[in-house]
């Protein structure tokens, strides 16, 4: 079954951009997933296709109109969850995508001005999402991560199914460290137990490296790994 997503916007031209290429072009030649992109502006109001207004209550910049959105949203609305990029919302996580990638697919839709007015998302049950504490031009480019996060994850996409077990965020522990030829570069040589043969060292020694890694990178993180009941290195 194809994964289908379809891209709320008002600058089409961005998709699919980098999805278009490597693993996730190359998924999408094959037909493991679709894309459609709408054009917001298509449903925008009088001779300019107007798509925003004047925020109540006064302020900076414009708001998106909930009319033309929620036309917008009406002509590819489904099962699929809606979700609006927005630095309000709910950070993305390793957990949601692997959710999102277990669907049948998703709509996003892309905020632009100083943001999209809230009575749509609540008339349409939208999900809030944020993939970061940063402030964007527009849901474009967040859309793209949450996608290509999305994708990875469809069966097929990635050549080794084991990439995505050990990967960070696959668990409460960071990614360690890699390594390949040369041994040694730039005066810098391998860890000894990656190249001893030892099966059980080198699992031992990854361990090891990923909790270092998370203790001092996400001490956050770190704490779920210790919660959950793991020892402490």
């Amino acid at each position: 079954m194809t994964w289908r997503a379809d891209v709320l916007t008002i600058f089409p031209s961005m998709f699919p951009g980098p999805l278009g290429d490597s693993l996730a072009g190359k998924a999408m030649e094959a037909g493991t997933w679709a894309l459609q992109v709408t054009d917001i502006r298509d449903f925008g109001l009088g001779r300019h296709r107007s798509v925003d207004d004047t925020p109540f209550g006064g302020g900076a910049g414009m708001v998106m109109r909930p009319d033309v959105l929620d036309a917008a949203i009406s002509s590819v609305a489904d099962e699929r969850p809606l979700i609006v990029l927005t630095p309000r919302g709910a950070p993305l996580t390793q957990k949601r995508v692997q959710q999102l990638a277990q669907g049948p697919g998703a709509i996003l839709l892309c905020g632009r001005f100083e943001g999209i007015d809230q009575r749509v998302i609540e008339a349409r049950q939208a999900e809030e999402i944020s993939i970061g504490d940063y402030v964007l031009s527009g849901g474009e480019i967040a859309a793209l991560v949450l996608l290509d996060a999305a994708i990875r994850l469809l069966p097929g996409v990635m050549g080794a199914a084991d990439s995505a077990v050990e990967e960070s965020f696959s668990s409460p522990l960071l990614e360690y460290p890699h390594y390949t030829r040369p041994a040694v570069w730039a005066d810098r040589a391998v860890p000894e137990t990656l190249t001893s043969g030892n099966h059980a060292a080198i699992a031992a020694w990854r361990l090891d490296a990923a909790r270092q890694t998370t203790k001092i990178r996400r001490p956050d993180l770190y704490n779920q790994y210790i919660a959950s009941g793991a020892q402490a290195p």
